[in-house]
């Protein structure tokens, strides 16, 4: 048989050291809870959680502590949910401690007030069951497929969220077909068709927020016609280049050029070399920086129609 001391740090272990009072004290008598507490041993962050050590607090300490105190039917979600499963490039660097915690609950459950210093955003829904809570991962926390989406909901503006959707597909985190089957089963999630309609587009081969953009705000306001996207080509060493969009009847492609494309010499070569092969090839590549499409896509439709009439077999013309 266990010791109770033993039986005691085992659970510690298996909670990260975060604790709800009638877990301790069921291995303690009331009055050695307050004597470890009051002591300094342990900490008490809000009512009814405590913390098996003292001093600063680790990530999964603190993202604990928000899930106890908001009760045992919160889950993190969001991009909250989505870092603790290796989602990048969102302000990883912040500390849990300073930057939101997301949680979901399920729709018409109360919760406490938040834990003093902790900034939590706290999201309800009908929808919050097996398909949508990981079985195993601790601390409790969404799938990710359904962390991508509601991140992609609850961001501030509409590029960020087509920006969670493509990281979290060009990350390797979620495939496309297992997104889909969550925005088809939250009819009411925000921005549901835009989220829909970029899924869309990773799936035809747009990945880049550039590439997301450049569909966006260039090729379907502006009536041009759609082009093929990411398409693979050989170029004359036999290595396979990636093309952001071409309309190859008429041998014209279009690259969407993030910072790092004129940052970086190597990058730079690599696509000069790619436009020397695709100019040898009979086509005629332009180039827009990703920034220009955002800021003046009209200007960016414009040239790409020029280039289109000017390579259009007579028969065929291209509406303005």
């Amino acid at each position: 048989m266990r010791s109770p001391n033993k039986a005691l740090a085992e659970v510690i272990d298996e909670h990260d050291g975060v604790l709800s009072t009638a877990i301790a004290l069921r291995y303690m008598t009331q009055k050695q809870l307050r004597c470890r507490v009051s002591s300094g041993r342990w900490q008490k962050p809000s009512r009814g959680v405590v913390i098996a050590q003292s001093g600063p607090l680790t990530d999964r300490q603190i993202l604990r502590v928000a899930l106890h105190q908001a009760g045992r039917r919160s889950v993190l979600a969001g991009l909250t949910a989505a870092r603790l499963d290796g989602f990048k490039g969102f302000d990883d660097e912040t500390p849990f401690s300073s930057r939101p915690i997301y949680l979901l609950i399920p729709y018409g459950y109360k919760r406490s007030s938040p834990p003093l210093g902790l900034t939590v955003v706290t999201h309800y829904s009908r929808f919050l069951g097996d398909d949508d809570v990981h079985p195993t991962r601790q601390p409790r926390r969404t799938r990710i497929a359904r962390s991508l989406i509601d991140a992609a909901a609850w961001m501030p503006t509409d590029r960020g969220a087509m920006a969670v959707v493509a990281a979290g597909v060009q990350q390797g985190l979620a495939r496309v077909g297992d997104l889909r089957l969550v925005t088809d089963r939250l009819e009411t999630v925000h921005r549901r068709r835009l989220i829909i309609e970029a899924l869309g587009d990773i799936a035809g081969g747009s990945q880049a927020i550039s590439e997301l953009d450049f569909l966006r705000l260039v090729v379907r306001p502006f009536g041009l016609p759609e082009p093929s996207r990411q398409t693979a080509r050989r170029d004359r060493q036999g290595r396979r280049r990636w093309i952001d969009a071409a309309w190859d009847d008429r041998k014209v492609a279009v690259e969407v050029d993030g910072v790092h494309h004129t940052q970086d010499p190597l990058q730079r070569w690599d696509d000069m070399e790619r436009d020397n092969d695709l100019m040898l090839d009979g086509y005629q590549t332009l180039r827009f920086p990703a920034w220009l499409v955002r800021t003046n896509p009209e200007y960016v439709a414009r040239r790409i129609l020029e280039a289109l009439r000017r390579n259009a077999p007579p028969q065929l013309s291209i509406a303005t």
